[in-house]
Parts: structure tokens; C-alpha cells; sequence
């Protein structure tokens, strides 16, 4: 055995070899790249390492996460890197509070009289709560529908219409008002944040509700009820804050359509009726009359604090002056058992694909001439559960963000071999995508913009908590238009991830996964940090983005 591996470790490095080279010999409009060094034989391990069952599905506050840490600090070190956190340290350590349901919670909706059960995880999924308390217990609370759920004067909409939510509790669609019609105030099929679960949580809280059930449709949302069952019904986690209240409801949850359609039908309204309503400004909450929900439900909750690992290269003549990596190292840990019993939810594509990029990026770095400017990698916690890594760092930086010339993050990789194009997700929001597309160019390779701006995933991915304060960050993806069977393979293998390992224990690591694509990228956003990090220039948003201002408000600050 150990002969076969040596023998396919060596063919893919020479795989690799041979598609850089090819690479350079294409190259007509700029400067050649530092020889690449990025390793698909090296990618492959850390994946396979990382989604073994040995580290547990990489849960926050888990064995796995410790063993995960150990790991990620390991290969840092023997990169080369330095300890990026403070005094001489690996990590950064976010302090959460972590909560979990005590058993099964009961819950139900009550009709003229007629309780109907609701069972988690299959009608329901209730989070736990994460406001500091013991237990959550609703008697017969008003429910109202709330349209998409949302208030933003900016644009003219305001669904609560000064309603009182106080003791009731609100029924929001997903996603925002312009996902069914294509058009309207808040970017056509594109989400905006206010189509995002967390926002209409957020807003719930603001409005004083008791509890926020989100209905679940699978074209809005993106992904399919498993996705929300095996993400929502397990361990919750959010930074600490002083008034959680400000942000979460006693009641977070979601439930499925068809359980949707029923109540709204018992209580004597047309579902669909309804969401034609809620999709214009004039709006109004509606009553579900003589419609009630009740849950009741323990809690087990302690502070506990999870650990973002952090590496640096400082910088050879500008040190203060930072270019930035990011991936999150988390995901579900250890969970519901699927059809085949598997309780590990390994985590492979997501996100130890992109967690073994950001390692080979950093040993490529080590390994080369030392940048003028400083090189961090931040290797974030519980992403999962909300980008509460991401954000802690993004309030708390090590090192100042408007001193932070860029970022790259790096989410869930497809290992399906070479592309011609690399897929940029909230495409049209920074200049970095210009220098991204003459470094592709080089390699006849060209930027494919976002093809699902509805499904939010700009707003999904640790880059957002340090783009909504200003840091240029360029969030890309795997490439869709394969050299091998073109964009209908990829179609084929995305579609068929979505459905059936997605957040789901069969996300495990493949022997059959093609790494040289994965090299591809990796090399590429090697190539783009290095040149902002040897670049006295400053990148910045778009004039057409929302982040623009935020930038230009800290541009004195690095003077």
C-alpha cells in the first residue's frame, strides 16, 4: 500500500508540474510568477487529515477542535510561519456562549382549539436559545405573518408597520422581497442582507418578539431541509455580548412549507396569496387568527472559548502593512446519525478543502522572497454557526483593518481537476477583481461573476465581517467550466453535493478527488497577495458598493 501512495503522490505532484508549466508558457501581459510551489499531493493530506473521523466532524469546544488547532499551529510552524496572536501565540481565542436544548423540546401550533404537535427536526427546527437563560417556555403566543420580515427605511420598506410584537410570534419568508419578482428595491435576484435568516432574527429581536419562525422553501433558502436540520438542531453557539437580547428573540427557529401551508389554510389564509402580498412595500403584518404557538424547551448553557489560529510572515520593509488569508476550521462536529448510522459530520469540502489551501499558500510564502508587507492567516472558528470567528476578529483585529491593504477568503474548494474560469462570489464589489483578472489571463483562464447572487453567499463566508468594515476582501470559488466535461460535470458534481452531502455526514474525504484544480487556485491567489503584498497601492470597493465609504472613512488612518 504504501508503495501505491508513494507512487500516486508522485504522479500528482508531476501532474501538477506539468499544468504549471503549461501555465507559464501562456503567460504574454505581465511579469512570471515566483516558481509555484503548492503541492496537490500536500492538499490532499491535510484534507484527508482533517476530515479523518479522528478529529470528530471539527467542532467548537470539542476534542476536535483541540486536535484541529494543534494540527493547524503544527503545519504553520513547520511552514515557517510565525505565531500571529498575541505574545508569541498561535491563537486568538473568541469567547462564546454555547448553548444546547436539554432532550427534545416540545412545541405545536393550536388552530380554533386544535393542537397540532410539532416534532423537531422534522416539522420544526428550534435552536437553542441564545439569550443567557435556563429554559424557553411560550404559552399560546399570537402568531403573525411578517412578510419577508423586514425594516429598512433606506429603501421604503417596513413589513412590522408599527405592529406590537410583544408576547406574539412572527412568521418571515426567506430570503428578501425581489427573490420571486426579480425586481424591487432590494437588488433583483441578488440577496441583500436583508434576506439573510440572521437579519430577520436580528430584526426580530429589535421588534420585541417572542420568537421568530423562518419558513423554509428550498429555492429561496439554497439548500434543501436537511441543511437546516442537521445545522439548527444541534449546539449553538454566539459570541458573548453584553445584551444578547438586543440581537436574539427567546425563539429562533424555522419550519417546513408544508407545515406553513397548513396553518395559514386552518387559519383561513392562502399562503401563496399572501407571499404576492409581502414582495411589495405596502405590506401590512397579518394575524393568523385564532392561531397560537406554544414550545417549551431546557437549557444547558456555559461560556466557553473557541480559538481562531493565526500565522504571520512579517512583512521585509513595511510590516505595520497587512495582506490577509482567512478559512474557517470548523464545522457540525458530531451529530444526528444519517441512513447509514454516521453521526461525523467530516466536513471535507467544507472546509478542510479551503483550510488545506490557506496551508499550502502559507508554506509558498515561507518559501519565498520575504514580501514588503506583512502576510496574515487567520484560521477562523465557528463559521457555522454564524461567522462568529470571522467576526470577533473583525471587532477585535490583531492587526488595524484600515492597515489591512486586502484579503482572500477561501470556502469550500471543489476537488474535480482544472477549470478554464474561477467563479467570484459577490462579483462586481472590489478592484482586486481586476487584478484577479490579469493573473487569469496569463493562464487563458477568465473570471466567471457570481451565478447565484439570490442565494446570499456573499453574505455567507468569514470575508463578510471584515468586508461590512471596509476591507477590500475577494471571496472566489472553484471554477465551473471544467476542462474535463465542461459545465455540466460541474453542474452535475454541485448539484449533487447540495443534495446529498451538504452539511450532512457524507461530506467525507474522496480518494478519487482530482487536487489539481485546487493547485490552480491556490497558486492563483498566492500570486494575488503577493502582488498587493510587494504593492505600495492601496485597493479599494467599487464606487457602486456599500463597503466603499467605510474604506474611504479610514484612508487618513494610513497615511
Amino acid at each position: 500500500m504504501a508503495s501505491v501512495v508513494t507512487m500516486r503522490t508522485a504522479l500528482l505532484s508531476l501532474a501538477a508540474a506539468l499544468l504549471l508549466s503549461a501555465c507559464a508558457t501562456q503567460r504574454t501581459s505581465a511579469p512570471a510568477a515566483p516558481p509555484a510551489a503548492i503541492s496537490p499531493a500536500r492538499l490532499a493530506e491535510h484534507v484527508r487529515t482533517l476530515a479523518s473521523d479522528a478529529f470528530e466532524g471539527r467542532g467548537p469546544g470539542t476534542p476536535g477542535e483541540t486536535k484541529t488547532v494543534a494540527y493547524l499551529s503544527q503545519q504553520f510552524a513547520a511552514a515557517g510561519l510565525q505565531p500571529g496572536g498575541r505574545n508569541g501565540s498561535w491563537t486568538q481565542d473568541v469567547p462564546l456562549l454555547q448553548s444546547d436544548i436539554v432532550g427534545q423540546p416540545t412545541a405545536a401550533f393550536t388552530v380554533g382549539g386544535r393542537r397540532q404537535a410539532l416534532t423537531q427536526g422534522e416539522q420544526i427546527a428550534i435552536r437553542a436559545s441564545l439569550q443567557k437563560r435556563d429554559r424557553v417556555t411560550i404559552e399560546n403566543a399570537p402568531l403573525v405573518f411578517l412578510g419577508y420580515g423586514i425594516k429598512a427605511p433606506e429603501r421604503n420598506w417596513d413589513d412590522f408597520k408599527g405592529m406590537d410584537l410583544r408576547g406574539k410570534v412572527g412568521v418571515v419568508l426567506v430570503n428578501d422581497a425581489d427573490f420571486e419578482t426579480g425586481q424591487g428595491p432590494f437588488g433583483g435576484k441578488a440577496m441583500t442582507y436583508y434576506g439573510r435568516w440572521t437579519y430577520q432574527y436580528e430584526e426580530g429581536a429589535r421588534q420585541g418578539a417572542a420568537g421568530v419562525l423562518v419558513v423554509h422553501e428550498t429555492a429561496p433558502a439554497s439548500y434543501g431541509w436537511a441543511t437546516v436540520k442537521n445545522s439548527n438542531t444541534n449546539t449553538m453557539f454566539d459570541i458573548v455580548r453584553a445584551d444578547p437580547a438586543a440581537t436574539h428573540p427567546p425563539l429562533e427557529g424555522w419550519i417546513q412549507r408544508d407545515v406553513a401551508v397548513n396553518l395559514f389554510r386552518r387559519a383561513g389564509q392562502d399562503f401563496e396569496a399572501l407571499k404576492k402580498q409581502a414582495q411589495t412595500p405596502n405590506f401590512r403584518p397579518v394575524p393568523l387568527a385564532n392561531a397560537t404557538f406554544s414550545a417549551d424547551y431546557a437549557l444547558r448553557q456555559v461560556n466557553v472559548a473557541s480559538k481562531n489560529v493565526v500565522a504571520r510572515l512579517p512583512g521585509r520593509t513595511r510590516p505595520n502593512e497587512t495582506v490577509l488569508y482567512t478559512a474557517h476550521w470548523d464545522h457540525l462536529g458530531v451529530g444526528a446519525p444519517d441512513a447509514r448510522g454516521d453521526r461525523i459530520y467530516n466536513g471535507a469540502v467544507d472546509n478542510a478543502t479551503g483550510v488545506a489551501a490557506i496551508l499550502e499558500i502559507a508554506r509558498t510564502f515561507a518559501q519565498g522572497p520575504r514580501p514588503e508587507r506583512s502576510v496574515v492567516f487567520v484560521v477562523v472558528s465557528v463559521e457555522e454557526k454564524g461567522l462568529l470567528g470571522s467576526e470577533y476578529y473583525a471587532a477585535n483585529p490583531l492587526y488595524p483593518l484600515e492597515t489591512t491593504a486586502a484579503g482572500f477568503n477561501i470556502d469550500a474548494l471543489t476537488p474535480l481537476g482544472p477549470a478554464r474560469d474561477l467563479l467570484v462570489i459577490g462579483s462586481g464589489q472590489s478592484e482586486l477583481e481586476d487584478r484577479l483578472q490579469a493573473v487569469l489571463a496569463e493562464n487563458n483562464r477568465v473570471i466567471r461573476p457570481d451565478q447565484s447572487p439570490e442565494a446570499g453567499y456573499f453574505y455567507r463566508s468569514d470575508h463578510f465581517p471584515l468586508a461590512k468594515r471596509g476591507v477590500p476582501m475577494l471571496y472566489v470559488d472553484s471554477g465551473q467550466d471544467l476542462v474535463v466535461g465542461g459545465t455540466a460535470a460541474a453542474k452535475t458534481a454541485e448539484d449533487a453535493y447540495r443534495r446529498d452531502k451538504y452539511h450532512q455526514p457524507a461530506d467525507e474525504y474522496d480518494e478519487s478527488w482530482n487536487f489539481l484544480g485546487m493547485v490552480q487556485d491556490a497558486t492563483v491567489l498566492h500570486r494575488l497577495g503577493l502582488d498587493v503584498a510587494n504593492s505600495r497601492e492601496w485597493p479599494n470597493y467599487r464606487s457602486t458598493s456599500e463597503f466603499r465609504p467605510v474604506r474611504d472613512q479610514s484612508a487618513a488612518r494610513r497615511r
